[in-house]
């Protein structure tokens, strides 16, 4: 097979760009004893030869596949997403699917952000015939589903991992992004402990220009959109939305559970528009405000990302725990706000 080699992408820091030339449906994972010594093999040596078999990047079955030296197993309830273990050196990697018309737009952000301790890098990207094969860091889990499985986190521990997230954010706007779609499952624990956070992704993000984060985009997960965007036929800021997820997250977190949750579309929005909310009394006073700041109807009085860093609930929280605390699975118990009356709407 000839096989065309590329010049590393710019942004790819660190990492490799190879291109393949055929990824059509595979029905099988031949087992690895039956691989011959180089099947599977994609050199870092330049020049060498190339092989991979064959994989479209959205089997029907859901077994293991196969490209180049990686082995793909889909990840539930994350489509598109696969974790890749490398054959020949064990290394495991997260690997997200695109189609080849659409894979350049939603890398392209990655292009103009500069690196971040909590945003996941691109390590590397294998190009077929019709699907691009994009390789990140293996993760430890979501952040929803962490939450999922707790009942709630104590605030010391919400205001490590939650400064993280925000963290992250702020990167983002500072750089010109708005990520227009921000939930717990977009972050992603990078270690076993489950002490370090990164975004897992910048597919969904929209990139400013000249500025200007006006925005008239109206996709998002239900429980997490702002009253603007559902109030507004014309445009809102797409920095103050984001903010306001920040509020439905970090409510989540302290709570475990939205702060507006109804299993009639209709209804949850209309909660949203009032945007009323209850706080618990356990809660700390500098927690009910850094909450307040951001869940405001008024997305102008709400904070920046960059302004919450600075709130005083991160050091005084922190100021009741030391060192990073490992989670838990002891004990655990479903959060209220996961019953299964409409998981759709609670993304």
């Amino acid at each position: 097979m000839n096989v065309q080699r590329t010049s590393p992408v710019s942004f790819l820091r660190n990492g490799r760009y190879k291109r393949i030339e055929s990824d059509e449906p595979v029905s099988k994972c031949p087992r690895l004893s039956d691989s011959s010594g180089d099947a599977g093999y994609l050199s870092s040596l330049p020049g060498s030869p190339l092989w991979a078999a064959p994989f479209n990047g959205t089997p029907t079955h859901q077994g293991p596949s196969r490209i180049g030296q990686f082995l793909l197993i889909p990840i539930a309830d994350r489509d598109g997403v696969y974790s890749a273990l490398n054959v020949h050196t064990g290394d495991e990697s997260l690997c997200k699917v695109f189609d080849m018309i659409q894979y350049q737009e939603k890398i392209r952000a990655h292009s103009v952000l500069p690196a971040h301790r909590n945003i996941s890098h691109i390590k590397d990207i294998i190009l077929g015939e019709r699907k691009a094969y994009v390789f990140l860091e293996k993760d430890y889990g979501d952040m929803h589903m962490f939450v999922k499985s707790c009942k709630k986190l104590d605030e010391e521990l919400a205001s490590r991992l939650f400064y993280q997230v925000v963290s992250a954010v702020a990167h983002c706007h500072q750089a010109g992004i708005v990520l227009g779609d921000l939930k717990l499952r977009k972050f992603v624990f990078s270690n076993k402990k489950r002490t370090h956070l990164k975004l897992e992704g910048l597919e969904e993000c929209h990139m400013l220009e000249e500025g200007n984060d006006s925005m008239s985009h109206k996709h998002g997960c239900p429980a997490y959109v702002s009253p603007e965007i559902l109030n507004s036929s014309g445009s809102y800021s797409g920095k103050q939305a984001d903010v306001w997820s920040l509020g439905v997250m970090l409510y989540t977190l302290l709570v475990g559970r939205y702060p507006f949750h109804d299993s009639d579309p209709s209804a949850l929005f209309s909660k949203i528009r009032r945007g009323q909310f209850c706080l618990p009394d356990t809660l700390s006073p500098k927690a009910k405000c850094l909450i307040r700041s951001l869940l405001r109807k008024e997305p102008w009085e709400r904070l920046s990302a960059t302004e919450i860093l600075i709130h005083p609930w991160f050091h005084s929280a922190q100021e009741t725990g030391s060192g990073e605390q490992e989670a838990s699975a002891a004990d655990q118990t479903v959060p209220t706000f996961c019953l299964d009356d409409d998981e759709s709407l609670f993304c």
